[in-house]
C-alpha cells in the first residue's frame, strides 16, 4: 500500500511535513484551505532482554538459576507492557485493520463515522468526485484496501500525495453518506456519546452539538459545531478537530439530522446573560 499504518519514525519525525504535499495538491485544486493531514503513530523501541538477563547472572551463586528465571519473567513482563504501549500508540496496525477504521480512529478524526464499503463501491454514490480529487483511482484503491502495484513506481512524495487525496476523497464521500439512513444512524450513536462535544454557552447547560460546515465547497473553511439549543455555531474545543475541512460534513447535515430525529431537538434556552455594573443593568440606548 501507499503508507505504513504502524509508523516506524522517531518522535521528532512523528509530524509529517505536509506543507509541500498540500502545495502540490493545490496546483490541482486551485483553492487552498486547512489541511486534513494526519499524524502517524511512532513505534516504541522494545528493550532487549538478553543483556538485562546477562547482568543478573552470577555463576558463583547456587541460586543463579532461580534468579535467572525471575529476571526473565520480569523482562518478559516489561516487554509485554512495552508492546502494549506500542500497540496503543500505533493503533490497530494489523493486516486485518481497514484503512477506514484506521483513519477514523486517528486523533482529531473523532467527528468522522465509518462509511460502509458497499456504499463506496457503488459508482452512483461517487458521481462527480473524480473531477475534484487528484489521483482519484489510487486514492479510491487506498480507501478500499485494494492492493496496487503502482505504489512501487511512485516516489515518496507522490505516495504522500495519494494519502492526502485519499483523505480528501473519503471526506467528500463522508458528507454524502451521513445524509443517508445508515449514515445518520452512525452519527446518532456518536451524538449520544457526546463525540462532537458540548455547547460552550453557559445557559445551554452542556447541550451536545453536531458538526457542521459553513460551506459545501472543499477547502473553504474548517468544521464547526452547531448547538441545537441556541442554534449557533462554535469552534471545536480540540485544535486537531479544528483543522478538519467543513465540507466533509456540509451545511445540511445537522438540520436534516434534527428533522429526522425530531425528539432530540431541545427547547430554546429561556435565560440569557444580563450585563450589570454595581448590580444595575446597563442602559442600552
Amino acid at each position: 500500500m501507499y503508507r505504513d499504518r504502524g509508523g516506524g519514525s522517531s518522535k521528532g519525525g512523528e509530524m509529517l511535513d505536509r506543507k509541500r504535499i498540500n502545495d502540490a495538491l493545490d496546483k490541482h485544486l486551485e483553492k487552498s484551505s486547512p489541511s486534513t493531514s494526519r499524524n502517524k503513530g511512532s513505534a516504541i523501541a522494545v528493550p532487549s532482554t538478553s543483556t538485562a538477563v546477562g547482568k543478573h547472572i552470577d555463576h558463583r551463586d547456587n541460586r543463579s538459576s532461580s534468579n535467572l528465571a525471575t529476571n526473565k519473567n520480569k523482562c518478559s513482563d516489561e516487554e509485554s507492557e512495552t508492546d502494549s504501549e506500542e500497540s496503543d500508540v500505533s493503533g490497530s496496525d494489523g493486516d486485518d485493520t481497514s484503512w477506514i477504521s484506521w483513519f477514523c480512529n486517528l486523533r482529531g478524526n473523532e467527528f468522522f463515522c465509518e462509511v460502509d464499503d458497499e456504499y463506496i463501491q457503488d459508482d452512483f454514490n461517487l458521481c462527480g468526485l473524480s473531477n475534484q480529487v487528484p489521483y482519484y483511482d489510487y486514492a479510491l484503491d487506498l480507501i478500499l484496501d485494494v492492493e496496487s502495484s503502482h505504489g512501487d513506481m511512485f516516489t515518496e512524495e507522490q505516495n504522500e500525495m495519494v494519502e492526502s487525496a485519499a483523505e480528501m476523497l473519503y471526506g467528500l464521500i463522508h458528507v454524502r453518506y451521513i445524509l443517508t439512513t445508515k449514515g445518520m444512524a452512525a452519527m446518532l450513536e456518536k451524538y449520544k456519546n457526546y463525540d462532537f462535544g458540548r455547547c460552550p454557552r453557559v445557559y445551554c447547560c452542556g447541550q451536545p452539538c453536531l458538526p457542521v460546515g459553513q460551506s459545501d465547497i472543499p477547502r473553504s473553511s474548517t468544521v464547526k459545531i452547531y448547538c441545537p439549543k441556541c442554534e449557533d455555531i462554535y469552534y471545536p474545543r480540540s485544535k486537531y478537530q479544528g483543522n478538519i475541512d467543513g465540507a466533509y460534513f456540509g451545511t445540511t447535515f445537522p438540520h436534516l439530522f434534527l428533522m429526522t430525529y425530531g425528539h432530540l431537538k431541545p427547547q430554546k434556552p429561556t435565560q440569557s446573560y444580563v450585563p450589570r455594573v454595581f448590580g444595575f443593568k446597563i442602559h442600552r440606548p
